[in-house]
C-alpha cells in the first residue's frame, strides 16, 4: 500500500486506544488483535481489494468473514477467517473491505488499512 497523509484523529485513536502501553511488537500485535476482535461485528461480508501471493482470493471476490484467526496466527499480521470452498481459511484483513457493515466495523478495518499504509508494522 502506498503511504497516505497523517490523519490526526485516527493517529490519536491508534495511539491512545489500540497500541497504548505497547512496548514491543508482540504487545502491539495483541493490542490490534484485541481491538479488532472487540470492534468488528462478525459475521460480515467483505470484498477483496487486492490479491496476495498467500491467498486464493482475487480482486472483486466477495466472502463472509466469520471471525478473527487465532491470536497465535496474528502475531505478524491481522488475519480473519472466511469460508472458502467448503473450508475455513485465514486471509489478511488488508485484502478486504467491508460491504454494508456498521460504522464501527468500517472504521476498524480502515484503521488497520491506515496503519499499514502509513508504513507502521510490528
Amino acid at each position: 500500500m502506498k503511504q497516505i497523509p497523517v490523519d490526526e484523529v485516527r493517529e490519536s485513536r491508534i495511539t491512545m486506544e489500540i497500541v497504548v502501553d505497547a512496548y514491543n511488537e508482540e504487545e502491539q500485535a495483541m493490542g490490534w488483535y484485541c481491538y479488532l476482535e472487540d470492534t468488528l461485528q462478525f459475521p460480515f461480508k467483505a470484498k477483496c481489494i487486492m490479491k496476495k501471493a498467500t491467498s486464493p482470493l482475487k480482486e472483486g471476490d466477495v466472502v463472509e468473514v466469520s471471525g478473527m484467526a487465532s491470536d497465535e496466527e496474528c502475531q505478524h499480521n491481522m488475519l480473519v477467517e472466511i469460508k472458502w470452498k467448503g473450508r475455513n481459511l485465514a486471509v489478511q484483513l488488508s485484502q478486504l473491505v467491508g460491504i454494508a457493515v456498521n460504522e464501527k466495523t468500517k472504521e476498524a478495518i480502515e484503521d488497520w488499512h491506515y496503519w499499514l499504509a502509513r508504513g507502521y508494522e510490528f
